[in-house]
């Protein structure tokens, strides 16, 4: 396929960006605290944060990080807290002495997280106090030697109940000590360029564990101006209320949500407990927002809730839709009551995160993933490694100022993952219409998306194996209509040992973020294997 359709139907879209439009994010966002610096930023448990407050907050908390701890460019900080006020004042803090942003989910279990520590090598954590305990199971195994805490209340102006740090670890230091009036804000900004390293942002591995993505700064201000081309009408300078539900750890939300907002100016309601549904329709009662992003199973757990008709929806511009796919049902039952469809895009950790997404001249719910961003381009390969005809399938493979460098330290992996010719492999198979438009029809590698989260299988196996009495097992996703699909796991017995489901599950709890537990186990006599003896999890899936 050598025509890229999609040009076409850009309208008045341009096909190309500057990804060099700003010399870092920190530049891209110094720009809007100096612009908008009276403005509201943030809220969170019913407090505000203005843009000024943020300027100043994280200019202490660098100054802290450079003066106190010797942080310098390219150092490596684990962030693990849910969406607080905090975090965007501890990212910028570490985005302006030029270090890395390690970012970890603070439901991660010690194993989980002590590789991710390990394979960063990251010696300072900032750290939610309900998360302590986990740090404090295997901070021992790892180079950390400094971790400050946080609390909810922590850069609001009055406190916000939580709770303590684990007393397991010594020498703490609290991030509200550190943002105190008296401390200093004189850090000296470091000499940034677009190829420095912004974020790692861990996700799974085909090996079993999960591998950091190397974000730049250039891939952050690309895809940044990428969105804001593309969704210009519901990207208003100083106009837009966002309510962020997605963990910012995950870089749908850290994109959209908190850097490309923050960049225009925009309110943003932090929510620190999405599962707290009731909570969440009131901060949609409070905000009435003009944006909102979300997954599948959130849209779907909100439209099927009785208070959601409560809400004033008639600001709602934009909906959008990531992480997995969008069901068309869902998206109906949504539009039903806030008047506004699910507009769905695709991406990855690896790009930053967006490749494609509908663009807002779309009236309607698509069923597709929609057009390739400017200064992106995207081909389809069959598994010779050649370009399909327009209406065919193939592999999605891209190349744009969005797409990582490469994983963290990982030379034979970083072969696999790109073609010859420099173009990221998916893993993720699609086709375009003659539109250019972007369809997701199936999944080269056996990753497995519950609730928008990336699972894969050989993570899950060699934790339920290590389970008493497991001889061997494979796990597959199955259809669910919550989750989008749920983990089932298939187990064979060793002989003479009888563990139960439950202790299987029991087993995986112990090791696993809540999202990679099997939902379901099967004992079976036996795997279905090719001559080769390589298991054939496309067999399993088909078994009720």
């Amino acid at each position: 396929m050598t025509q890229r359709p999609w040009l076409h139907a850009y309208g008045e879209v341009p096909p190309q960006i500057n990804p060099d439009a700003y010399s870092s994010i920190v530049a891209l966002l110094e720009e809007a605290m100096d612009r908008y610096a009276d403005k509201t930023a943030f809220h969170s448990f019913g407090q505000g944060l203005s843009y000024g407050d943020v300027d100043r907050l994280s200019a202490r908390f660098a100054s802290f990080l450079q003066r106190e701890l010797g942080a310098s460019k390219g150092d490596r900080i684990a962030v693990m807290m849910p969406n607080l006020a905090a975090f965007p004042v501890v990212f910028m803090g570490i985005a302006r002495v030029g270090a890395v942003q390690v970012n970890v989910n603070p439901l991660y279990t010690p194993r989980e997280l002590a590789h991710q520590l390990n394979d960063a090598g990251v010696k300072t954590v900032v750290v939610f106090n309900g998360s302590t305990s986990t740090l404090a199971e295997v901070i021992a195994q790892t180079a950390v030697t400094q971790v400050i805490t946080v609390s909810p209340g922590d850069a609001l102006a009055g406190a916000v109940p939580g709770p303590a740090a684990d007393s397991r670890l010594t020498r703490t230091l609290a991030l509200a000590d550190i943002l105190a009036e008296d401390k200093p804000t004189d850090y000296r900004a470091p000499s940034l360029t677009g190829d420095d390293l912004l974020f790692l942002q861990y996700t799974g591995g085909t090996t079993g564990v999960s591998k950091g993505a190397c974000l730049s700064h250039r891939n952050l201000v690309a895809n940044t101006e990428q969105y804001k081309a593309f969704m210009r009408e519901t990207t208003r300078p100083g106009e837009e209320v966002v309510v962020t539900a997605l963990p910012l750890y995950h870089i749908f939300a850290l994109m959209v949500n908190l850097i490309s907002y923050f960049s225009i100016g925009a309110e943003n309601w932090l929510v620190a407990n999405p599962r707290d549904m009731d909570g969440l329709i009131d901060t949609f009662k409070q905000s009435r927002p003009t944006v909102f992003t979300g997954v599948n199973t959130l849209y779907a757990g909100l439209a099927a809730h009785p208070r959601l008709k409560e809400v004033d929806f008639s600001q709602l511009r934009l909906s959008v839709g990531g992480g997995a796919a969008v069901v068309g049902a869902t998206s109906e039952r949504w539009k039903e009551v806030t008047g506004c469809f699910i507009l769905e895009g695709y991406g990855l950790s690896e790009t930053s995160p967006i490749l494609s997404i509908n663009p807002p001249f779309v009236a309607e719910f698509t069923g597709t993933t929609g057009l390739p961003l400017p200064s992106t381009d995207i081909k389809l390969i069959d598994d010779k490694g050649n370009e399909v005809p327009l209406g065919h399938s193939g592999e999605i493979c891209a190349k744009g100022p969005q797409v990582m460098s490469g994983y963290w330290q990982k030379p034979d992996a970083n072969d696999a993952a790109f073609t010859p010719d420099g173009y990221f492999r998916t893993g993720d198979v699609g086709v375009f219409d003659a539109r250019g438009f972007l369809k997701i029809v199936d999944r080269i590698k056996d990753m497995i998306i519950v609730s928008g989260f990336n699972v894969y299988p050989n993570e899950i196996e060699a934790v339920a194996t290590a389970c008493p009495g497991v001889a061997e097992c494979a796990c597959v996703g199955v259809p669910d209509e919550k989750t989008g699909e749920a983990l089932r796991l298939f187990v064979v017995k060793a002989p003479g040992a009888g563990p139960t489901e439950q202790a299987v599950i029991k087993h995986c709890r112990e090791s696993l973020t809540g999202y990679k537990v099997p939902k379901a186990v099967s004992i079976v006599e036996a795997l279905p294997k090719s001559t080769v003896g390589k298991i054939l999890r496309r067999e399993l899936r088909n078994i009720v």
